[in-house]
């Protein structure tokens, strides 16, 4: 069993400031036991402590000071990660010293920056969280210019995996209409319609939306799928138990 997650790694391929450095981690190269195996970062699936508490000691050589850890509730909460020792309920965090992160295991880690590299910050966009404005939250924190700023998708579950009900759909037009070319009609669902609809959601494309409407135009990544490879990722839909990757972004 591996315990270098070093390897594993995935950079983001974005133009940010050279100082800006981020990565986001696979379920390899930890010590977790199945189902969680291996690299569990989440300290909140059931996984004993002790084994995650190693395995995000697995990280530290790779990063300058401890992360912020959150206590993510699918909410808009954004915390500063430049407070040594926090650790609160938030499902985003910005930081001009500190390390951002975010764990998802399906959901989508939006990972922020801006082009002179003075601040950075990471949100967890779960549709929950991205319908209520965790990453319109996560920008008005950062404090600078929305047009100033680029952002990096990191993986989550695609759209031909994500089915949703009629509410979800409804309650990203009602924002904005333009949302509806985010949804498709599920071919796995059976006879009826009206609340009973199922849909399949681009949590990509939504994000996109969402950031487009900010002014944020740079916008980079979007392309795995958490659902559908097994070997590289955890999905809380496709196993309900299991375990967590993390986002992390910071300033050198």
């Amino acid at each position: 069993m591996s315990q270098s997650p070093t390897e594993h790694l995935i950079i983001p391929d974005w133009p940010a400031p050279a100082k800006v450095r981020a990565f986001q981690t696979t379920r390899l190269g930890g010590i977790s036991v199945a189902p969680f195996n291996s690299l569990n970062l989440g300290d909140h699936v059931g996984d004993a402590p002790m084994v995650v508490a190693r395995n995000r000691m697995l990280l530290n050589t790779l990063l300058p000071s401890e992360p912020v850890w959150l206590e993510q509730v699918h909410g808009t909460v954004v915390a500063n990660a430049d407070m040594a020792g926090c650790r609160t309920v938030a499902d985003a965090s910005i930081a001009r010293r500190g390390v951002c992160v975010v764990m998802t295991a399906d959901c989508l880690p939006v990972l922020l920056c801006d082009q002179a590299g003075t601040v950075v910050g990471a949100a967890h966009a779960g549709w929950k969280g991205l319908a209520a404005g965790v990453i319109e939250a996560t920008v008005r924190e950062m404090g600078v210019e929305s047009c100033e700023l680029m952002a990096w998708l990191g993986p989550a579950i695609s759209q031909k995996a994500f089915e949703v009900g009629a509410e979800v759909r409804d309650e990203f037009i009602n924002a904005a209409p333009a949302a509806a070319a985010a949804f498709l009609p599920s071919p796995l669902q059976g006879e009826g319609g009206g609340e009973s609809c199922k849909y399949l959601a681009d949590i990509y494309a939504l994000a996109r939306l969402r950031l487009n409407a900010l002014g944020i135009t740079q916008i980079y990544g979007g392309e795995r799928c958490t659902y559908s490879e097994p070997e590289q990722f955890f999905s809380y839909r496709r196993d309900g138990v299991t375990g967590r990757q993390g986002s992390f972004i910071w300033i050198e």
